[in-house]
């Protein structure tokens, strides 16, 4: 090949260098397209998932502390439960959009299996489980995987298709659910009573749904064929005709010179087809394994604490609410009156702050002087 290329050149083939300008720009504007592109999906979906983060934070917390528990043992037992059990389907809804991103649909995962199987209703969950699952790749398939070549890869919607029955959609069922827990607690059980919290869980479910469609918008609307296949070209037809326009001035340094910029260049195209679907399992992929467990260890957090006791922090002996002043505690202070309190504030207001490393800075260069 390389010889064929040492003829050509001699025969006359070099090509002006007017060609490398061209086809350069178009080349960096297709690039710099597809990347920009690439990017702005990425982005897009780590915004969507901090927000279910946000949202599903907020909306845990007020079933966890507004939501009123009843005065009848039984009633309050009732209560109590539902609320974990709302809490476990905000979990359950991270975890199963994680894998309708992923075309991923099976409900027998490992960390969706035992938050959705008493969903009345679910359609996913009444399915043949073992049909719903890919088949094991043959070595051959496995080694091109690996390789990264693209005829090799499987397509995860060909899963879908190949589902007999509607598999419904598995977030969208568990919104229905929490709408139906949030009705039920305002206008039958009567546990939810403040009108502001009231709003704020419906505007939380809404943001939830916009959550859900926003993603399926970027899984689901790659960059147009089109787009890619010119791309693709004009990328290749410009690493084709460099070493043609290289050689006259670079001789057998254009080899060399000629794989570097292709593996720049190629390296630029395949960094856009990779982020381009940020929530698959690549390692260039949103982390969603570790978004959707954050989710749950901070449900799991609120959870472990009873809301008496987060109500009861004022009065605790380690709260010191004017600390740097004074190491009275809250009880303490209760036995002042009014105007001290207020006194001792504008005291405070008015006194320099002491920063814990400032105090260990003058503590040593104390300790040096008396050295």
């Amino acid at each position: 090949m390389v010889e064929c290329f040492i003829i050509l050149t001699n025969c006359g083939a070099e090509v002006d260098t007017v060609l490398l300008t061209v086809l350069g720009f178009v080349v960096a504007f297709g690039l710099s397209f597809r990347c920009s592109t690439a990017y702005e999906r990425y982005n897009d979906g780590r915004k969507y998932w901090s927000q279910l983060t946000l949202t599903s934070r907020n909306l845990a917390r007020i079933f966890w502390l507004n939501i009123n528990e009843r005065e009848d043992p039984e009633l309050a037992k009732k209560d109590l439960l539902g609320k974990i059990t709302a809490i476990n389907l905000i979990n359950a809804f991270a975890q199963s959009l994680k894998h309708r991103l992923r075309f991923e649909p099976a409900t027998d995962y490992d960390d969706l299996a035992h938050l959705v199987p008493h969903l009345p209703g679910a359609m996913a969950t009444k399915a043949d489980q073992s049909k719903l699952r890919p088949k094991k790749p043959s070595v051959l398939k496995s080694f091109g995987e690996h390789l990264g070549i693209s005829f090799a890869q499987s397509n995860p919607r060909k899963m879908l298709k190949r589902a007999e029955s509607n598999l419904g959609n598995l977030p969208h069922e568990i919104l229905s659910h929490l709408s139906a827990y949030i009705d039920k607690a305002i206008n039958v059980d009567k546990t939810l009573v403040t009108p502001c919290y009231q709003s704020l869980v419906t505007a939380d479910i809404r943001i939830m749904a916009d959550v859900l469609t926003g993603t399926e918008r970027v899984v689901n609307t790659p960059l147009p064929l089109a787009y890619s296949i010119s791309i693709s070209q004009i990328t290749w037809a410009y690493i084709m005709v460099l070493p043609f326009q290289l050689y006259a001035k670079l001789g057998w340094i254009t080899i060399p010179g000629t794989i570097v910029a292709a593996y720049i260049i190629l390296g630029l195209a395949i960094i856009g087809r990779e982020i381009e679907n940020p929530f698959g399992n690549d390692v260039n992929d949103l982390p969603l394994d570790a978004y959707c467990t954050e989710i749950e260890a901070d449900l799991d957090v609120l959870t472990s604490i009873p809301m008496t006791e987060y109500q009861s922090f004022i009065d605790s002996e380690e709260n010191r609410p004017l600390y740097q002043l004074s190491n009275d505690t809250a009880s303490q202070w209760e036995n002042r009156s009014v105007d001290d309190i207020r006194n001792a504030l504008r005291v405070k207001a008015n006194t320099p702050p002491k920063s814990a490393a400032l105090e260990r800075i003058r503590s040593a260069s104390a300790a040096v002087e008396n050295v």
